[in-house]
């Protein structure tokens, strides 16, 4: 096979721990792997990654995750794995596939995840590291008191009932603003507009409602954090001026989602759908991609709740970066954290892209993806527009994270990766490093920690993650997005 004038015919033999037979990848280029279609498989695997990345994607089962996801009903073109690609429930974290709604295409929860609309949002500020380092101590302390963070309740806002949560899961973001919580600016600057269309609160459970009641505006817990960042390199100075950013230039960057609600949301239509598959001759190979067509009652059920509960997600986001706000004005003298961009990673939408060579409207789920859409592209804001969207890549606690933009290239139907990508589990990690010790050892890099637990801390610890800076070398090299900022964290808010 001749790809980008060079043939290749190496191959990676990888076993997945469940089965005796072999995933194989055939080397395309050195950052772009391809599994052949076999078996039930309609499409082929796709997995972007260097050599240095495939190692631990080839220790967990995220490669037999890719070749399943290729099964689907009505998938179109590859089932898509991105660097930071890791075993998840049923879709792999950093999975990209897309379906043909007119071919009798399927939506898969297990392609969303459980933390629906989980984004990253970044905010700018007029401030350098110079003038903030007197005060880092005592604005971190200031963020403490005002994020809640953690698992249960806590919540910056609490709706007066379920007629004030409906709107929430309804209207999103616009709402938070139209309760005085933003600006009609940072509507701007998410995506969507801060409202997922097709929300209907109906579709969610008094259970998943419940849940929700009490967290909006809240980190949670796992890998969620508020981090005040520092930008430290520039790539593209005219995407960087664009987007409003310089070196040494001080940032906050949020990482939250749909805590409980999302959670609740995906148990309960997962279940619906698992039994609902044999209605429609739909067989799996893994029940955790329990799956309908998109255009069914269980289908357009889930994605009506699946809208509800990213609407939650934005306007949890929305809350999170007023309350920043509100620990810079106190601590710091200024409120002008100016949004960048809000973008999620765990959403299935329906959009329209071109397959064979003819527009098809594709529900596309990125499961621990983020969406990067070019230059030039209508859904993009018009200040944004000549440049790309950008994407927030957050990296490990205490290590970089980057600012990339949306490349024309978009093979992936405009897809990119999310984060660095764990290495190890939760528990693994623990056994690694105390949280105490860590604490101490981010302390010494001159970071600022602030966390629920030190078991918290351990869990996230940035040997338990993918090198991030590898990451999205590959991205750019893959042609999926561009590099434009790396920002580096000077104080951290965990769960």
């Amino acid at each position: 096979m001749t790809v980008r004038g060079r043939s290749t015919r190496k191959a990676t033999r990888v076993h997945d721990g469940r089965r005796a037979a072999p995933v194989q990848l055939v080397e395309e280029t050195p950052w772009r792997w391809r599994i052949d279609r076999a078996g039930d498989m309609r499409v082929p695997g796709i997995v972007f990654a260097s050599r240095q990345l495939l190692p631990t994607v080839a220790a967990d089962q995220s490669l037999q995750q890719v070749v399943n996801v290729a099964t689907l009903p009505g998938i179109v073109r590859a089932s898509y794995a991105m660097p930071d690609v890791h075993w998840g429930y049923g879709f792999p974290i950093g999975g990209v596939a897309a379906t043909d709604v007119a071919d009798n295409g399927a939506v898969s929860p297990g392609g969303v995840g459980f933390d629906i609309s989980c984004g990253v949002r970044l905010l700018v500020t007029p401030l350098d590291r110079a003038e903030l380092g007197p005060r880092l101590a005592a604005l971190m302390d200031q963020l403490e008191l005002l994020i809640p963070k953690g698992m249960g309740k806590g919540a910056v806002w609490e709706p007066a009932g379920d007629a004030e949560l409906r709107r929430v899961l309804t209207e999103g973001a616009r709402y938070a603003v139209e309760r005085g919580h933003g600006t009609a600016r940072d509507l701007e600057r998410c995506e969507d507009e801060g409202v997922l269309a097709g929300a209907d609160p109906d579709a969610v459970s008094e259970r998943a409602k419940l849940r929700g009641l009490h967290q909006i505006g809240s980190l949670g817990s796992g890998n969620h954090f508020l981090e005040v960042q520092v930008v430290d390199r520039v790539y593209d100075e005219n995407v960087a001026v664009a987007f409003g950013l310089h070196p040494g230039q001080v940032c906050v960057m949020i990482h939250s989602g749909s805590r409980g609600l999302g959670h609740q949301v995906c148990s309960d239509h997962v279940g619906r759908m698992e039994a609902a598959m044999g209605r429609y001759g739909i067989h799996v190979p893994d029940r955790q991609l329990a799956c309908v067509p998109v255009r069914s009652p269980e289908g357009e059920a889930y994605l009506a709740a699946m809208a509800a509960a990213a609407n939650y997600g934005r306007a949890n986001r929305q809350l999170l970066g007023e309350a920043a706000r509100r620990a810079f004005a106190r601590a710091v003298g200024t409120d002008r954290l100016e949004m960048l961009y809000d973008v999620s990673h765990n959403l299935a939408k329906l959009e329209t892209h071109q397959v064979g060579g003819r527009p098809c409207l594709l529900c596309v789920h990125r499961k621990g993806a983020t969406r990067a859409l070019p230059p030039g592209h209508p859904d993009l804001p018009p200040a944004l527009g000549p440049v790309g969207q950008p994407v927030l890549v957050p990296g490990s606690m205490g290590t970089a994270s980057h600012v990339l933009a949306g490349d024309p290239g978009g093979e992936a139907f405009h897809s990119t990766c999310h984060g660095a990508g764990r290495l190890v589990s939760r528990t693994v990690a623990r056994h690694r490093v105390s949280g105490s010790a860590l604490r101490r050892q981010l302390a010494r890099a001159g970071v600022e920690v602030r966390a629920g637990s030190d078991r918290g801390l351990a869990e996230e610890a940035p040997t338990s993650y993918k090198d991030v800076d590898a990451v999205v070398e590959t991205v750019e090299l893959a042609g999926l997005a561009r590099r434009v900022a790396r920002l580096v964290p000077v104080g951290v808010i965990k769960g």
